[in-house]
């Protein structure tokens, strides 16, 4: 995807508040061998880009004054309450240097899984996206992640998700996110449980009424 920038001399407040007001939004680019650079892109064009999932965790291309560079989105400042973008950070990436991102999860197959089909379990996503490191060349769009086997009670951790080829999730010390979790539904549990105790509760039942007629056979 593309991003067409131009580079800003005049900077602060003031001048930002000019810019929006010209539909335009201040930013900077920073990283890779430059010098951080104030910028300045079109707000129309940038504001459809970020509705685009690949747009957040891709490779850009971006034509700053006429010279191609490839960056990452890095950060954006919203306005408050209007569908309008105040700030925006781009990070210039290169081919050898490994890079750190967020990339969305896709879940499929969930409709397949035995616990889902068969059992009635609801499957809760506790994340949507995962940080992983990689070269540029390497970067996913998303993540699949296969749910065609959930079971009943399962648990899954990022480190048990597969990453495509040259990218592995950035995970710090000893944590493992919790990913998503299979579960059936608290009714169905609550009945489920019920019902496995319900003949233990008529053995316990019936041991009372027994002992009476125990009692009087031994008399006769």
């Amino acid at each position: 995807m593309k991003v067409v920038a131009n580079t800003r001399s005049a900077q602060g407040t003031g001048a930002s508040r000019r810019l929006r007001r010209a539909g335009k939004v201040p930013g900077i680019i920073y990283g890779g061998q430059g010098e951080p650079t104030a910028i300045e892109v079109e707000h129309n064009p940038l504001y459809h880009a970020l509705r685009v999932e690949s747009f957040h965790a891709s490779i850009l291309d971006m034509e700053l004054d006429g010279k191609s560079e490839q960056v990452l989105l890095r950060a954006l400042q919203w306005h408050p309450y209007k569908p309008l973008v105040m700030h925006v950070d781009f990070q210039r990436v290169s081919a050898d240097q490994p890079i750190t991102m967020k990339v969305p999860l896709h879940f499929v197959n969930q409709e397949l899984a035995p616990a889902v089909k068969l059992g009635g379990a609801l499957i809760s996503h506790v994340l949507n996206e995962v940080q992983i490191t990689c070269l540029p060349r390497h970067l996913p769009e998303f993540i699949e992640v296969d749910l065609s086997n959930a079971e009943v009670g399962q648990v899954i951790h990022v480190s048990q998700i597969p990453m495509p080829e040259g990218v592995r999730p950035l995970l710090h010390g000893k944590e493992d996110p919790v990913v998503l979790t299979v579960a059936l539904p608290s009714v169905k549990a609550e009945e489920e449980a019920a019902a496995e105790a319900a003949p233990a509760a008529a053995v316990a039942a019936a041991a009372p009424a027994a002992a009476p007629a125990a009692k009087k056979a031994e008399k006769k």
